[in-house]
Parts: C-alpha cells; sequence; structure tokens
C-alpha cells in the first residue's frame, strides 16, 4: 500500500554502523558569525546571526523558497459526527500558489468537546488523505502516489483507505484535547526524481524563468511552503488556536517539518521524527546514511548546491544542529527509534545539544540531558528528545510523548 513509501532501507550496505569508525569531526559554532564575531546576546542572534544561518541552508541544502502568495480555499464538506460524534471532520481545497493552479487538500478532526479554539498538530502524510482514517468519506487523492510492492500502480485506490492509521492516531489525539490536520505531501510535488514539472515549483518560476537555480528550491522546499500555507487557513479557521499548532513529521517529512519551523515562526512547536540525514542528524558524523548516498538515492530532494558536497561534507558551512537552532527559542522535539541505524539515533541527539547554546542564550532551559538517553526515557526540556524502542516508524508511543511535550510547552492560554 501507499504506507511504504515512507519506508526506508533498513541497513544499506557500505554504511558505517560502527561507532569506532565514526572519526573525528567539527561542527560549526552556531553562535560565531562567518565574520568570527562571537554572539553573546539574543538581538545579536536575532539580528546577524539567525539570518545568517538561514541565508546558508537555503544556498547550500534546501534552496531559497519564493516569497509566499495569497491563498485561496473552499470547504468542501464538514461532519461533526466523525469518529462516533467524538470528532468534527474538516476537508478543505487550498490554492497554495493562488487560482487557477494546483490544489492541497487539508484533512482535519476537531475535537467536539471543545470549548473555544483548540491546538493542532499539523502534518504531511505520505499515501494520501484517505490513508490516514479508513473513513469512506474523505476524497481519495487523485495525484502520484508511490506503487505498492511489486506493483506499477500509481493512484490510489479504495484499498489504501486507512493503510497509515497506524501513524495518525486520530481518536487518541482528539481524546487528548488536540485536533489533527494533515495534507497529501504529493499535492506539492510528487516523490520522484522526474516530479518537478507536476509540483508547485514551476508554477512559481518569475517571468522568463524555465529552469531551476542551482540555489533554489526542490521538493523539501515545496512541502515545507505547502505547510506554511495550510497554517495560512488555519489561522482563518475560528475553530483552531493558530497561535498553538505544532508542526511534525516522519523521516523525509521529519526533514520538512524542521525546515518549515526553521523558515516560518508562526509554528508554535516543531517536531521531528527519525528524520535523520538531511533532519536532524549531524552531516559530519560517519554513521548511517551520508550526504551523498541521499543526494543520490533522492536527487530532487535538495537543491542542486548540496550535491557539491556529497565528499566533501565538512566543508558545508552549517550542520544540522544550526537547523535546529533556527527553531530556538519555540519548543522542538526529536525522535529517534533504537533499530533506525540508518537515521543515525545517537547523531539526531546530539544535533539537539549542539543547538542547545542558542536556547540557553535566548533564556530557556535548552536540552536537559548532559548524555544520550537510553530507551523510553524522554526528555522534556525546551530541546526533547526521546529514543524509542523498534524500528523506522510512528507509533503511539511517539505520539503519547509529542502530547505530553505539547502540554507542557503549548499550554492553553
Amino acid at each position: 500500500m501507499a504506507l511504504l513509501a515512507a519506508t526506508v532501507w533498513a541497513q544499506a550496505p557500505g554504511a558505517n554502523y560502527d561507532e569506532a569508525k565514526v572519526g573525528n569531526f567539527t561542527l560549526p559554532d552556531p553562535l560565531r558569525m562567518q565574520s568570527g564575531q562571537m554572539v553573546k546576546d539574543a538581538a545579536t542572534w536575532r539580528t546577524k546571526r539567525r539570518p545568517e544561518i538561514l541565508r546558508l541552508f537555503e544556498e547550500t541544502v534546501y534552496g531559497r523558497t519564493p516569497a509566499a502568495r495569497k491563498i485561496e480555499y473552499e470547504m468542501v464538506n464538514q461532519a461533526k459526527d466523525a469518529l462516533g460524534g467524538k470528532a468534527t471532520r474538516k476537508q478543505v481545497t487550498v490554492w497554495p500558489v493562488g487560482r487557477p493552479g494546483p490544489t492541497m487538500h487539508i484533512l482535519m478532526y476537531l475535537p467536539n468537546a471543545r470549548k473555544g479554539a483548540v491546538p493542532v498538530f499539523l502534518g504531511l502524510n505520505f499515501g494520501g488523505n484517505q490513508a490516514v482514517q479508513p473513513d469512506p468519506a474523505i476524497a481519495i487523492t487523485k495525484n502520484w502516489v508511490r506503487p505498492p510492492r511489486h506493483s506499477k500502480e500509481t493512484r490510489a485506490t479504495e484499498a489504501s483507505r486507512g493503510a497509515e492509521a497506524s501513524r495518525w492516531p486520530v481518536e487518541m489525539i482528539v481524546s487528548r484535547g488536540y485536533g489533527v490536520a494533515t495534507v497529501y505531501y504529493g499535492d506539492l510535488f510528487p516523490d520522484n526524481k522526474d516530479g518537478l514539472p507536476d509540483s508547485i515549483i514551476p508554477k512559481m518560476y518569475k517571468p522568463g524563468q524555465k529552469a531551476r537555480a542551482p540555489e533554489d528550491w526542490n521538493a523539501i522546499g515545496a512541502w515545507a511552503y505547502g505547510l506554511s500555507r495550510a497554517l495560512d487557513y488555519l489561522e482563518k479557521d475560528t475553530d483552531v488556536d493558530a497561535k498553538r499548532v505544532a508542526v511534525l513529521g516522519h523521516s523525509r517529512l521529519g526533514k520538512t517539518s524542521l525546515w518549515a519551523g526553521a523558515q516560518d515562526e508562526r509554528f508554535a512547536l516543531v517536531i521531528s521524527n527519525n528524520s535523520g540525514e538531511g533532519g536532524a542528524s549531524l552531516a559530519r558524523r560517519n554513521f548511517g546514511e551520508t550526504v551523498e548516498r541521499i543526494n543520490t538515492a533522492f536527487p530532487h530532494w535538495f537543491n542542486d548546491n548540496f550535491k557539491k558536497y556529497n565528499t566533501r561534507v565538512n566543508d558545508l558551512p552549517v550542520d544540522q544542529h544550526m537547523l535546529i537552532a533556527l527553531i530556538a527559542p519555540r519548543p522542538v522535539y526529536i525522535a529517534s527509534a533504537q533499530e533506525d541505524q540508518w537515521a543515525d539515533p545517537k547523531g539526531e541527539f546530539l544535533a539537539g545539544k549542539g543547538a542547545d547554546p542558542v536556547y540557553r542564550l535566548l533564556g530557556t532551559d535548552g536540552m536537559g540531558a548532559a548524555q544520550w538517553p537510553g530507551v523510553h526515557q524522554p526528555v522534556m526540556t525546551r530541546i526533547g528528545y526521546h529514543l524509542r524502542a523498534g524500528k523506522h516508524d510512528v507509533t503511539n508511543y511517539d505520539w503519547d510523548q509529542f502530547i505530553k511535550f505539547a502540554d507542557r510547552h503549548m499550554p492553553k492560554r
């Protein structure tokens, strides 16, 4: 089913999984300007260093995102009897680059037992909105989907209904007082190396432009753009507390949630689940997936300049701890899985630790763990983290921690 689109190779041949072979590396100091000047106060971070780091990520990794266009949206339908009467289900069509143009579709579940506007978890899904819940009223995506194993079928069918339900425990989330909003990532950029023409990117070319420049955005940038446009809509929905929207993602969409949260400071909280290389994991750590491998397997995710660092990662002016630092002082949660060595769980933790000085400079408690925590020992400080038993996936354990973290850091106003 479409669920398999989210699965990354388990343990690729030739990758290093031996800590003794990681070697020495030096991370760029997030508080040292390229000029050599040290950042010693919040004002300098805000006005100088943060914009500098953001620009470096745009130029060398994710690409420059064009200025947002005014969205248009249309409520397709809503039902107040979803989940056996526990929730209201909404389906909203959004024109993320304006009308006429491509559309993306938001599926929402909001708790009926609410007083006033509610906080929401917002994330992209892998298989189409119909994969999130088996509800037959959910529209099936008409866009390209990754073929199931041993198949060449690239269109979703009835068989895909509920295929990702285990990753979206909607009833559990709603029962804890939160709403859920999701968009199919293929609405924005079909996840294949030839997906650019069918993505939103050409629709946003400048007059006369016919191709992307090496520093321009690619799939992850398009997906992150879509998350911000979904937030544009949520700001207009009076049932939603748009000041308390947590953006989250798993795997490649965890990379996306971090990039969306780094660029768009309206997101109150950011969650990365098993995001690995190009997400929360340190690029300079020789463990699991590498920059060269990810750029070879998925050439459409990052900008073309990132490929220049395939074999010289130490020359990158940034590393992923600096991406997490861009989210400061807002809360960020990094989730790893013990058997997901490809994503380098320890490297994900170390990236959180690397962002700690920025969070502390800005007056928070930063990362509360001095050492890599053991399995099921969640850290709930401003930079949160857990290592879960099991494989590359999203589980109820993960969601339980996400909700507890949100309860602590995104409380009712």
